[in-house]
């Protein structure tokens, strides 16, 4: 089901996000308090970010858009269905933010490489900036960014999160059970 629902589709469908998450990684990429930040954080704190942030865009688009299958039928069957169904959301919308996220690092050191000066940045952070602290900084920044994005997706229409979730199929098999129908 996740397959045949390509969770790849998920970034480009969601443009709004998109633009969300690429615009505020570029404005936290040129702040100095989020250079600080980046900084001081260890890595059990950055696996937490990245976690996080992960973790509520997830949250925030299985939510927003009700994609979470609620069974109409009490029977043992249609539980287990939907417990099947909801796992595919969550493994689909997973892999599709996953996919975005390790995009927005690579989005976010390109920036900073090309933005960030090695002195201006010696001067705020007390530290020398090399190779080490443009990864740290643009996976802090991608955690940040991740977050501006769970907030733009509330901008999608709840359809065009369906339409960049699910396939064609699995839309029209939802549809029939909202309207109770079986399979």
């Amino acid at each position: 089901m996740v397959r045949a629902n390509r969770p790849w589709r998920l970034v480009p469908g969601l443009s709004k996000a998109l633009a969300a998450a690429l615009a505020t990684g570029a404005v936290a990429t040129v702040n100095s308090t989020i250079w600080s930040l980046a900084e001081t954080l260890s890595m059990p704190r950055l696996v937490i970010a990245t976690v996080g942030s992960i973790g509520l865009m997830i949250g925030w688009l299985i939510v927003d858009a009700q994609l979470w299958h609620r069974p109409t039928e009490i029977s043992r069957e249609a539980r287990k269905r939907a417990g099947l169904y909801n796992a595919s959301t969550v493994l689909t919308v997973g892999l599709g933010v996953v996919v975005c996220y390790g995009g927005l690092i690579v989005i976010n050191l390109v920036w900073a490489l090309f933005i960030i000066n090695g002195r201006v940045f010696a001067s705020v952070t007390r530290t020398p900036l090399h190779a080490t602290e443009y990864l740290t900084l643009s996976w802090f920044v991608a955690s940040v960014a991740t977050v501006g994005g769970a907030l733009g997706s509330g901008l999608e229409s709840d359809e065009a999160i369906r339409a960049a979730a699910y396939s064609k199929r699995e839309q029209e098999r939802r549809h029939m059970l909202q309207n109770g129908h079986s399979d």
